[in-house]
């Protein structure tokens, strides 16, 4: 960090700025370097991806980076918290009822306002109006219902195809890694099952030679080992969170009017630094939990056009006074409760299926011989 720049705290003014002007800074970006903690050194577990296992890449160095929590895995341990205290009073709360009595809040749900369980109530419909309304350059309705969906991006893939680019981006990496196995073998059960006539000896010995079989599989047999798998990885390096707050796209969010847009960008950018200010829980799952490095400094960086860097505080107290003026001032849309609709489920499913029926047959009208 560039101490001679100097630390300036950051304002209601300098905030309006941000979110206004647009020749204003491009971005905000956080680095907060996280520890084990086990310590420096510690054992760490990524996710695990189909196919590939942990999601590694070679620098052109020949060492390694991992991935530890992705972009939308990111998003969707923050959303949630706008369910919570303060923040539950800067968004419209909408809980999705099914017919057994469960409820899922907007808030977790994965893909947001484009998600199918969205389409499946009788919310489809403003929804898809807002959507719409964002395609012709109006971000207002979305921003009424549901902006998260704004803030945190959204896809609506199976219907407008509607995209929204995310204002806040967060995601955790591990750099100069070494990638660990391990290995298991179960010990015995604690009675001999053959013994006691539940299946054959022939059985028994079929079992502990495959750990595919039924047996083996519900825990009958022992013998069974694991080895090999996955067992984490060592991080010789730091492990960074980086958080990036897009002043660009937010300013580009538009409306009809233009005292409706300047009020949209506050709103949205109050939301936004709300939710890169927030604590996030470090345990990201079994094997995997981090803090924040006491030892390192974590300063806001303001990114200008030309690429130079202002160092400012941004502070939850500050942010969070911010996003409560801002929503007052724009008008948070209308909490509800709408219910799960099977019909309309079942609605969605027939028109996936004529949708790929018609593709099916398109793409074998288009095939020649030869």
């Amino acid at each position: 960090m560039d101490k001679d720049k100097g630390i300036k705290m950051v304002t209601k003014e300098m905030m309006d700025r941000w979110a206004t002007d647009p020749k204003g800074p491009v971005a905000l970006h956080l680095k907060q370097k996280l520890i084990s903690v086990e310590g420096e050194g510690g054992i760490i577990f990524p996710p695990t991806y189909a196919n590939i296992g942990y999601n590694i890449d070679e620098e052109f160095d020949g060492k390694m980076v991992v991935t530890i929590d992705s972009v939308g895995s990111q998003a969707n341990r923050i959303e949630p918290l706008f369910k919570e205290g303060a923040l539950k009073d800067l968004v419209p709360q909408i809980e999705i009822r099914i017919d057994d009595g469960t409820s899922f809040s907007i808030l977790d749900v994965g893909h947001r306002l484009g998600d199918a369980l969205v389409r499946c109530t009788n919310l489809s419909t403003d929804a898809k109006e807002a959507f719409k309304d964002w395609l012709k350059g109006d971000a207002l309705k979305l921003a009424k219902l549901a902006p998260t969906s704004i803030v945190f991006g959204v896809w609506d893939s199976r219907d407008t195809a509607a995209k929204l680019p995310r204002i806040i981006q967060s995601v955790i990496r591990a750099w100069d890694v070494k990638k660990l196995r391990r290995s298991a073998t179960y010990i015995p059960p604690p009675v001999d099952y053959a013994g006691l006539e539940v299946f054959s000896e022939e059985d028994k010995a079929k079992a502990e030679r495959d750990a595919k079989s039924p047996l083996a599989q519900r825990g009958f047999v022992h013998d069974i080992q694991s080895a090999g798998s996955l067992g984490g990885v060592l991080a010789r390096g730091p492990i960074y969170r980086d958080i990036t707050v897009n002043l660009i796209a937010l300013r580009r969010l538009n409306t009809s009017d233009e005292k409706g847009k300047d009020e949209l960008h506050k709103y949205i950018l109050g939301l936004s630094l709300v939710a890169a200010t927030q604590p996030v829980d470090g345990f990201l799952r079994q094997g995997c939990l981090l803090t924040l490095d006491p030892a390192a400094e974590h300063t806001w960086a303001l990114v200008m056009r030309d690429g130079t860097r202002q160092f400012v505080d941004i502070n939850g107290n500050n942010v969070l006074e911010y996003a409560k003026a801002t929503a007052k001032v724009f008008g948070i849309g209308e909490s509800k409760e709408v219910k799960f609709d099977k019909k309309k489920a079942k609605e969605v499913l027939q028109k996936d299926k004529k949708k790929k029926k018609g593709k099916d047959k398109e793409n074998n009208e288009g095939k020649t011989d030869g």
